[in-house]
């Protein structure tokens, strides 16, 4: 359990994968976390089903606004638009890079780990993404497995990342698990 944990979910303004956003949300709520919204401009984000517009979510803060001092953990939704935005903004670089430096347990799943080789926290680490950043990521420094969750504990903090929405059920228990350690 995760009983009033605060866990943070960075998102850009607009390219969100819908599914990757609200499936790993229920999973802290239901598990007894608390979790906010955070992205790298104050109102809403804009959410997608692959590539047609969903619904809009408000934001709780911005990266610049936080730190990771204030939360528990980190989720990092994918969608192909989500983290290649956030991988060009330097709060939202800095944020994620604060949960490594601070030992904290971040997730990430399908596209989300780009912002992760932004961060250059991946090196030495053993992760799975979306197949098309295989070699971004081994490029980064970082070991490539193609399975359904990768929990990585080789490093200064706990590392959950999946493949694709198909694999939300093992990430959000991971994920749970790691915010739970």
């Amino acid at each position: 359990m995760i009983q009033g944990k605060t866990i943070a979910f960075l998102v850009a303004p607009e390219g969100v994968e819908q599914v990757e956003l609200t499936e790993p949300w229920k999973a802290v709520q239901q598990a007894g976390g608390v979790p906010k919204l955070v992205s790298t401009k104050p109102g809403a984000v804009q959410a997608f089903n692959h590539l047609d517009k969903a619904d809009t979510f408000p934001v709780d803060a911005t990266a610049e606004d936080v730190s990771a001092a204030d939360f528990d953990g980190l989720v990092l939704p994918g969608g192909v638009a989500n983290p290649d935005e956030l991988r060009m903004e330097p709060e939202a670089v800095r944020f994620v890079k604060q949960f490594f430096d601070a030992g904290k347990p971040v997730a990430a799943i399908c596209h989300a780990p780009w912002t992760l080789v932004e961060a250059d926290v991946v090196r030495g680490r053993t992760v799975t993404s979306w197949p098309s950043l295989r070699t971004d990521l081994r490029n980064a420094g970082a070991t490539w497995v193609d399975q359904e969750v990768m929990v990585c504990t080789g490093g200064p903090n706990t590392l959950v990342t999946s493949r694709k929405p198909d694999d939300l059920k093992a990430f959000c228990q991971a994920a749970v698990d790691a915010f739970g350690s």
